[in-house]
């Protein structure tokens, strides 16, 4: 497998930023790290292993990246407006910077998915959510689609930028995302089992979401033996991507 290692200064965040790629070709999937994570978790934790076939077949190249979780969603003692700044800021990152590299890099001209596990789904569906132009879909895995958890009951531009179950139940069932929704591929899924709570309900609450903007998502709820842990995400990555292939 070919694993190149890039280290890219971000005018977004005013910092080097790190990312991986493994593999030559293939679909490009935006893989985001769980919470306050970088971007060597994802094979450290063994899910580059479980899609090895498909990433040496040029069915599908990743791109691992690094996360600013430590500075917004973690840093629950610090400055709400300034961790709001950052999350936005972090958002433009990947979408004026990385994207444009993913496509330089990947070559193939495929548009990209996002995954992510607990707080990476969160990142990829908050991305492929705000801009379906940008992305054909997500596989997110255990997340959590709101900023409530984080941030509480404060809310301004950016939080509320950020937070899937609140712009999208600000939208109406016309809203031009729809039909774009509708082309893409959305998977949401979780175990209902340890440390699964809070990601149960906000899934639920996505679906409910999806249901009246007449989305057609996929939420897909595992059974009560299914933790918030890699074992299983190591088992559902490659069961959804089959999905998307």
């Amino acid at each position: 497998m070919e694993i190149r290692y890039y280290n890219e200064y971000s005018q977004c965040l005013n910092r080097d930023m790190d990312f991986i790629v493994y593999g030559h070709t293939g679909i490009p999937i935006l893989v985001f790290p769980a919470q306050d994570g970088h971007c060597q978790d994802y094979e450290n934790f063994g899910m580059v292993d479980t899609i090895k076939d498909k990433i040496e077949q040029g069915l599908v190249q990743l791109f691992c990246v690094e996360s600013v979780d430590e500075e917004s969603y973690s840093d629950e003692m610090g400055n709400p407006a300034h961790r709001s700044y950052i999350l936005e800021q972090f958002y433009y990152h990947i979408c004026d910077e990385m994207v444009p590299r993913i496509h330089e890099i990947n070559g193939t001209g495929k548009m990209i998915y996002t995954t992510g596990c607990s707080l990476g789904a969160t990142h990829a569906a908050n991305m492929m959510l705000r801009r379906p132009d940008l992305f054909m879909g997500c596989i997110g895995l255990s997340g959590y689609y709101d900023t409530d958890l984080f941030f509480g009951q404060y809310v301004d531009e950016n939080i509320y930028n950020n937070s899937p179950l609140k712009y999208l139940n600000g939208m109406s069932s016309n809203h031009p995302y729809v039909a774009l929704y509708n082309q893409r591929k959305i998977i949401l899924c979780c175990g209902q089992g340890a440390w699964e709570d809070e990601m149960v309900k906000s899934t639920g609450l996505m679906k409910e979401t999806f249901d009246r903007l007449g989305v057609h998502a996929w939420t897909d709820f595992w059974g009560y033996d299914v933790n918030h842990d890699w074992d299983w995400w190591r088992q559902q990555l490659p069961y959804f991507l089959g999905h998307i292939l």
